[in-house]
């Protein structure tokens, strides 16, 4: 393996068939390049979905009311349903075992926010402790409201890491007390969101105090809680089913009727993300295992053309004294080392490629694309033991074959 006159035999031997060579690299390049290529795209959509779940706890399921759209029980349609603090109590109390986190939201839009001469607007938010985990918030500077904060009607905020540039710019704002519509709160807490910029441009300030300042008579906009992880999806869906028909039966909603009660329950988008990926997985897999295939057939007919066109080279060395392992030995070696050092490149170029396109190809719901080194490894490896299956067959027939065969052969 490490003669040195046999790799500089094998360097000659490939320097004086710089085309065979080429082909032969360049049909592995080319098979790893567009595998890896393949793989990064596929993974690129992975991460564009796993992206717009992380906005949200996995299991969250947000209830809110609207507006009816069918009479029912002598109540005319078009009659506006209002969560209200009743509607929080009756939800806890029903499904009690299958709520993990919990709580109602109070949302005012465009509340004009001013520290120190700058100012902008934001969406506020009135919550429970709990929306922390809803909204998979990490707190990167003091803390998130608290349920004393809750019981006080504290006039205190958590703000987003970009409200934070905006109104303080490179200062910390923790501690600082901001405007917001004419009432001074103080800031307890900054977070990071992993849903994005949107999401941290919000403002969180405890629910009893949101509602003292912009509802009356106990009224909420909406009602978020994460079910038990516990739950299968199939059990998952049939909680929010059965908490969408207690609520319309609390507030004498049809049964039928989509626009009064609505709840949105992350597990069926899940379920669905869950099965279009697995569909993209098997499709990638077959595509990958396709365009290897395609690669081992390239080689394998390569090498079969190079030892054919290498008989009379072999009928020489046979004369020479060389015995049939060593000839077959040198054309493995020169098939192992073109594989390996071709599919190599093809890797490289492959995730040079992949960086060089990543942020274009966003706007095709790919983002981040990219590949775990060891799938590419793996699919090289294999180009490498094809390669190597590809040049013993032929080298070991054209080894047996008498001297004077040999050097007859046109």
């Amino acid at each position: 393996m490490f003669d040195l006159d046999r790799w500089h035999e094998i360097f000659q031997t490939l320097s004086k068939n710089k085309l065979r060579t080429i082909l032969a690299g360049f049909t592995i390049a080319f098979a790893i390049l567009l595998f890896t290529l393949l793989f990064g795209v596929g993974n690129g959509l992975k991460h564009f979905f796993e992206e717009q779940f992380s906005r949200d706890a996995a299991n969250s399921v947000y209830v809110w009311s609207g507006t009816t759209t069918k009479p029912y029980k002598g109540l005319q349609s078009g009659r506006k349903i209002q969560f209200r603090n009743d509607d929080s109590k009756f939800i806890n109390e029903k499904f009690e075992d299958d709520i993990q986190f919990f709580s109602p939201n109070i949302q005012r839009y465009n509340v004009q926010a001013i520290y120190r001469g700058e100012h902008n607007n934001y969406t506020v938010r009135g919550v429970y402790p709990d929306y922390q985990l809803l909204e998979s918030a990490v707190i990167q500077d003091g803390r998130f409201l608290s349920y004393l904060d809750l019981k006080r009607k504290a006039k205190v905020v958590a703000i987003g890491r970009l409200v934070e540039k905006d109104l303080f710019g490179n200062l910390s704002a923790l501690g600082k007390n901001i405007n917001l519509d004419g009432m001074s709160y103080k800031v307890i807490g900054v977070f990071n969101d992993p849903g994005g910029d949107n999401d941290e441009r919000y403002i969180y300030t405890p629910f009893t105090t949101a509602q003292g300042m912009y509802r009356i008579n106990d009224e909420l906009d909406r009602i978020g809680l994460t079910y038990n992880p516990k739950l299968k999806v199939d059990q998952a869906l049939a909680f929010s089913n059965l908490l969408e028909k207690m609520l319309k039966e609390k507030h004498n909603v049809d049964p039928r009727d989509q626009g009064a009660v609505r709840v949105q329950n992350y597990a069926e988008q899940a379920k669905g993300v869950q099965q279009m990926m697995f569909g993209l997985n098997i499709i990638i897999l077959f595509i990958g295992i396709g365009t290897l295939i395609a690669g081992i057939i390239g080689i394998s007919n390569i090498m079969v053309y190079i030892v054919k066109e290498r008989t009379k080279e072999i009928g020489i060395r046979k004369a020479l004294g060389a015995t049939p392992s060593s000839i077959i030995g040198m054309i493995m070696m020169e098939s192992i080392f073109v594989t390996a050092l071709a599919g190599y490149a093809g890797l490289l170029m492959g995730v040079f490629t992949l960086k060089a396109i990543g942020s274009s190809l966003e706007k095709y719901f790919i983002i981040n694309p990219s590949v775990e080194t060891y799938v590419v490894v793996g699919a090289t490896i294999i180009l490498i033991i094809a390669g190597t299956i590809a040049g013993y067959i032929p080298a070991k027939r054209a080894a047996g074959i008498k001297p004077i065969v040999a050097l007859n052969d046109e």
